[in-house]
């Protein structure tokens, strides 16, 4: 398949966070207090055991490790780049009470990882029994291996449950949906990846800045999924055959449950003159474009409008492709900027300037192209809905920034409102609402994590999500079939299982982070 490699992307894209070397990674290992209680691991939404994956980077056990990380967190390579370490694993270490460095858990887990996939990436014989689609025969077929390959069956008996689940669905081919069929694989259970790109990962393949995490290495974990023998169809390239075309009551018909993991949708527009003019990209776009398109060129002089993460990341891609001046301009003020503090500090080092209460009414055409940005300063009045001081306009206060490229990054859309009317899901806010211990939805068939639920937190949140709804479908259909019910039915079997298992008791994971900056749909949403 496509790696998505774009040789110069490695030069202009140098990683945000070196690699450590064999020698430092085990000094920095042995720092560790290896903690009975470790606070490090509570804090991550998929609970890996850290103080046990970096026990065994001390004692050059770099597979065992990496195996640690996989057990909790099948996306582990992913979330040891782009997780926001310092207001999770990190920001709760120990050494913090002693008034010393943390232990660098990110890069620990970055180290084992990349040893894992660079031996070949790929993961033990697994000892679970394959379910058989619903209409086999009683018995059993051999259990699908890491590397795709039947094995000999199961030691374990195998559940009564196979016979009551004709396999899973999950649209949408991004973390949540990836750590769902994973897990659901773990267990025995088929499951299909519906998406609508020609490639999966969702966001890690193409919307994440590229010095953090590069599209061949998202692409890297989605093959190990796919190992476990997870069947994904993808929209190919030229379009010949795309996932949207599929009709939802012909995956209702044909699965036993569906998980919803689709994230969410385009950028806001930002509903001033001019933006449907060339030279006018979201930063999404913009992003997926040049992580994806040799030959994409930026301007000489970028103007980028919002105060999140996936402004600054834009921002700072915009310098590294060799705009000469990246100016970011915000409502509100740098203390209101919900882009977490040290992506703010990153983006001031590669050049950024920033313009606060400043609100765009008008880009600006010469020739059918934007050729500047009209502002208006603003000021600080009450607190609006969401709790910030509200942006006002300061009348006859207009200026212009000339550029050649504007980038708008406002948060995204929702897609959830086919889903409320065809299938009956209840919605809040344009999320989906769903039982946090289950991830189930207003409709039993339907489990759902991620963006679409959470509004836009991080990758890990996502991850957690999947796992936590692939267990509960899990218990459902032993349950059931042990009941002799159907799988579909709407009993509430597993609304009161116990949560450990699949991290559910971080069911606010990201809800205690906005002392440090708050979650990515606090930084995104709002129009900046």
């Amino acid at each position: 398949m496509s790696t998505l490699h774009i040789p110069q992307n490695l030069e202009r894209f140098p990683d945000l966070h070196p690699a450590l070397d064999s020698q430092s990674a085990i000094a920095e290992a042995n720092r560790c207090l290896f903690c009975f209680d470790a606070p490090c691991a509570a804090a991550c939404p998929t609970h890996i055991d850290v103080p046990r994956f970096i026990k065994k980077i001390g004692s050059g056990n770099l597979r065992g490790s990496a195996l640690t990380i996989l057990d909790a967190n099948i996306l582990g390579l992913s979330c040891s780049r782009v997780c926001p370490v310092d207001v999770l694993c990190e920001g709760s270490c120990v050494m913090h009470r002693y008034n010393k460095k943390p232990i660098e858990i990110g890069r620990l887990q970055r180290f084992a990882m990349d040893h894992f996939y660079a031996k070949g990436g790929t993961l033990p014989q697994n000892v679970r029994q394959e379910r058989p689609q619903a209409g086999e025969a009683g018995g059993t077929a051999g259990a699908t291996t890491a590397g795709g390959t039947a094995s000999a069956p199961a030691s374990a008996p195998a559940s009564s449950a196979a016979s009551s689940t004709a396999g899973v669905a999950c649209l949408g081919g991004g973390p949540a949906s990836l750590a769902c069929a994973a897990e659901l694989r773990r267990h025995g259970y088929p499951v299909t990846i519906f998406d609508n790109r020609p490639l999966p990962g969702g966001l890690n393949t193409y919307g994440v800045a590229e010095y953090k995490l590069r599209a061949s290495d998202s692409l890297r974990e989605v093959e190990l999924v796919r190992s476990l023998g997870v069947e994904f169809r993808q929209a190919e390239i030229g379009g010949a055959e795309v996932t949207k075309s599929v009709r939802l009551e012909d995956v209702e018909r044909e699965y036993s449950f569906i998980f919803i993991g689709v994230g969410l949708g385009a950028m806001e527009r930002l509903g001033i003159p001019g933006e449907q003019l060339r030279g006018v990209i979201d930063a999404l776009r913009f992003i997926e474009r040049y992580k994806t398109s040799p030959d994409f060129a930026v301007g000489r002089r970028v103007v980028v409008i919002g105060g999140g993460n996936t402004a600054i990341d834009a921002a700072n891609a915009a310098k590294r492709l060799g705009a000469e001046e990246v100016h970011l301009f915000y409502r509100r003020t740098e203390k209101e900027m919900p882009a977490f503090p040290f992506e703010y500090d990153h983006s001031k080092v590669e050049g950024v300037r920033f313009h606060w209460l400043a609100q765009p009414v008008e880009i600006v055409e010469e020739d059918g192209r934007a050729v500047s940005v009209k502002f208006v300063e603003t000021r600080l009045g009450q607190p609006d809905s969401s709790g910030r001081r509200k942006a006002e306009p300061v009348e006859g206060s207009y200026f212009e920034c000339a550029c050649d490229m504007v980038i708008p990054a406002l948060g995204q859309s929702r897609l959830m409102e086919v889903l409320h009317t065809a299938c009956g899901i209840e919605l809040k806010g344009g999320s989906i609402v769903v039982d946090r211990p289950t991830g189930r939805t207003s409709n039993p068939k339907y489990y759902a994590g991620g963006d679409c639920v959470n509004g836009g937190r991080e990758v890990v949140d996502a991850v957690a999500d999947g796992k936590r709804a692939a267990l509960a479908m899990v218990r459902r259909a032993s349950l059931a079939a042990d009941t002799g019910g159907k799988t579909a039915g709407a009993t509430r079997d597993d609304a009161g299982a116990t949560r450990d298992d699949a991290g559910a008791t971080r069911d606010d994971a990201g809800a205690t982070r906005d002392a440090s900056g708050g979650t990515r749909a606090e930084a995104e949403a709002n129009h900046g």
